[in-house]
């Protein structure tokens, strides 16, 4: 089983995400996704998330926020991978570029046009439940792809 994170920096105008265009062999080729990693040995999803965000960003994440976490059967090369998703409007720093895409804010009203994941549409609606209603859920999804294409979705 793969670990992983995702997260979501929001400020007034918009998200920040991440294009996916720098890496070779890269399951997220060509996709905005939000910021993440996989855990190393012995951390917790919160302090990966931090972590990757720093690292990936340069931004540091005052308050992070647990949104959910999704259940992907098969999909890491055949291994299943939970995927814990957080997001942050509180965090410092200077934004730098990464080797691991192109990093834009996308306005609010621009995000759900970006090329995503299907189904990251729901983690970015979460997002916005928090933001916008201080909706404090910690939800649970079960996520099916096959061949890039999103085959099933379940919210628990």
């Amino acid at each position: 089983m793969v670990l992983t994170t995702m997260c979501y920096l929001k400020s007034e105008g918009g998200v920040l995400l991440l294009d996916r265009v720098k890496k070779k062999k890269d399951i997220n080729a060509g996709k905005w996704i939000g910021v993440g990693g996989k855990l190393e040995k012995g951390e917790s999803p919160r302090a990966c998330a931090i972590r990757e965000t720093f690292e990936e960003t340069g931004l540091y994440m005052n308050i992070c926020h647990l949104l959910g976490f999704v259940t992907f059967p098969g999909l890491y090369y055949g291994e299943d991978e939970i995927m814990f998703v957080y997001w942050s409007n509180d965090f410092s720093g200077t934004l730098h570029d990464t080797d691991e895409g192109v990093l834009k804010w996308i306005p609010d009203d621009q995000v759900f046009d970006m090329p995503t994941w299907p189904a990251d549409h729901h983690y970015l609606e979460w997002m916005y439940a928090a933001w916008h209603d201080h909706d404090t859920r910690v939800r649970e999804a079960r996520v099916v792809y096959e061949n890039d294409e999103l085959v099933s979705y379940e919210e628990f």
